[in-house]
């Protein structure tokens, strides 16, 4: 059974695609970008501040569905330039436990939606 999940605390989709689907206890978080939901502005004023808006709409689309970024399983990262490798994976690495940390892909892409320079998708499982 497939439940759509969609909150008003991530930006919209723009898309034909949704927020995230919980399959069974598996939930599937689509890319996110560093779009203020509020707003609807993009938050680029530095890559840190871009890879928390990403960070934070994840949080936001996994509350939806009564998780935490424990709950995380696996993410996927995608950057624009792999010379902010260092500075997107210090701001990631603070929404993790060391120990519990999800498993990643991180790979460098020509162009994001929006020419943004990080978008992360995520899996995580509801106990």
């Amino acid at each position: 059974m497939k439940k759509i999940l969609n909150t008003t605390k991530a930006p919209s989709p723009v898309g034909p695609y949704n927020q995230s689907i919980l399959a069974g206890n598996t939930l599937y978080l689509s890319g996110q970008i560093a779009l203020d939901p509020a707003t609807g502005e993009l938050v680029q004023s530095s890559i840190e501040e871009e890879t928390h808006q990403v960070m934070k709409n994840l949080g936001a689309v996994l509350d939806n569905a009564g998780l935490t970024f424990e709950d995380v399983v696996k993410c996927t990262v995608f950057v624009k330039n792999m010379q902010n490798y260092g500075r997107i994976n210090t701001v990631y690495a603070s929404y993790f436990n060391d120990d519990t940390a999800p498993v990643r892909a991180l790979v460098e892409v020509s162009a994001l939606p929006k020419y943004v320079n990080v978008e992360i998708s995520a899996i995580a499982l509801k106990s």
